[in-house]
Order: C-alpha cells, then structure tokens, then sequence
C-alpha cells in the first residue's frame, strides 16, 4: 500500500485530500508546510509521493520541491492558483512532475496520482525481457531503472525518465509533444508544447555535456524531438 504526504497549509484541504486518498486505499500522511514536509521525507522511506502546494508559509513549495530533489526522487504533485504559471515552470524546472490547479477536481487529482506512481513503481518492470537499452553513450536499465551516460549514473526524476524511455524507444525518429505527454501522463496533451519543453531542457542538461549544443536529443523545429543515435 503506497504512501502518499499531502503537504498544505489549508487544513481543509489536506483533509478533503485525505480522505480521498484512503478510499482508494492509501495511506496518508498530513503537512502544513514546506519544512514539515521536507523532514517528513528525510525520517520516512515509505512515502511515494507528495502532493505539495506552492504557497505555503515557512518554507515555500518551490523550495520544499528543490530540497526534497536533493535526497529523493519520488514523484511530486504541485498544487497551484491560476495565478502561478510562472511558478509551474519553476516547479517543473527543480524537479516537479506535474501539477494540478485549484479549485481542482479530486477525481482527477487521484488520476494524476495514480498515473505518476504507475511510472515511478512499474515503469519499465516486466514489459520487455531484455531490460537494457543502449542508444549512443547512454544506457537505460529499465529493471534498475538506472540510466548511466558515459559510464557515470545520473539522477533522474520519473517524468525525466519516463521522456527519455520514449525517446530511446524509438531512437532516430520524431516524437512530437503531444505523443510524449499522451504516454508519460496518459492524459490530454492540452499544453503538452511548453510543459514537455521545461522537461527536455531539464533532461539536457543531466545528458549533455554541453545541453546549448546537444549530442542526444534534438529538436526538429515544428514536428518534436527526436534522440540521435
């Protein structure tokens, strides 16, 4: 049974959450802010995920998000006001996986939760005998979920990981954003454009030895991305 931590400093919600959570059979840890959350994961190794709010006092969620990125990679959930597109691309930029904006529905709230923890506990497991990918100098261990690029291990989260599984899929061949949303989120691609284009610029950056000049993943302007073998 997974673990998930709801980390905001309205009560209410955290509750509301909460119970929405345990119907569908997990177990639920409460936060009030950043700070709480952050040592809640330092302590406890069985939380899977963390649905976390941006505004919160204390410590904020950006930060909270880029400290909880410094010693876990479990998925992360941000919770955001209309008002805080700005702060989504931060978020995702530090490490976030998604996010969901209030006043949210709590059925698609718990299909965002679902979906990030399907990534982050099966992605890869069972689907193919032959676990290890190789395209370049990069290879992706999908048993481990381990990815290593010039013979050094790097950190990934699970939306990091789960784009470039579907890159290396289909090494040399155009994948548009919407195609990487649809399989990595299994959900409507409405602004998978500037959402998948934080994530790659992210991704480059752990890759490339010079991400402003790519080796591996290239952009073909209009159509996508593609991995370069």
């Amino acid at each position: 049974m997974n673990t998930i931590l709801i980390c905001d400093d309205d009560r209410d919600i955290v509750n509301a959450v909460g119970i929405y959570l345990k119907g569908e059979g997990y177990n639920v840890l409460k936060a009030y802010n950043g700070k709480e959350a952050v040592d809640m994961i330092k302590t406890n190794k069985d939380i899977s995920l963390v649905v976390l709010d941006i505004m919160m006092p204390v410590m904020d969620g950006l930060t909270a998000c880029n400290e909880i990125r410094e010693i876990s990679n479990i998925p992360i959930i941000l919770l955001t006001a209309k008002s805080q597109d700005a702060d989504k691309i931060i978020g995702l930029n530090i490490g976030a996986d998604d996010y969901i904006t209030k006043p949210f529905n709590p059925v698609e709230l718990i299909a965002r939760v679902r979906s990030q923890l399907r990534r982050f506990i099966t992605l890869g497991g069972g689907l193919n005998p032959k676990t290890e990918k190789v395209v370049g100098n990069i290879v992706m261990d999908d048993l481990a979920k381990k990815v290593m690029v010039e013979g050094e291990e790097i950190m990934l989260t699970p939306t990091e990981y789960g784009i470039l599984k579907v890159l290396m899929d289909r090494p040399g061949k155009v994948c548009s954003p919407k195609e990487i949303y649809k399989e990595v989120w299994s959900g409507d691609p409405y602004g998978a454009e500037g959402t998948i284009a934080v994530h790659i610029r992210h991704l480059r950056e752990k890759i490339e030895v010079d991400p402003a000049n790519p080796r591996y993943i290239k952009v073909m302007w209009g159509q996508g991305y593609k991995l370069d073998e």
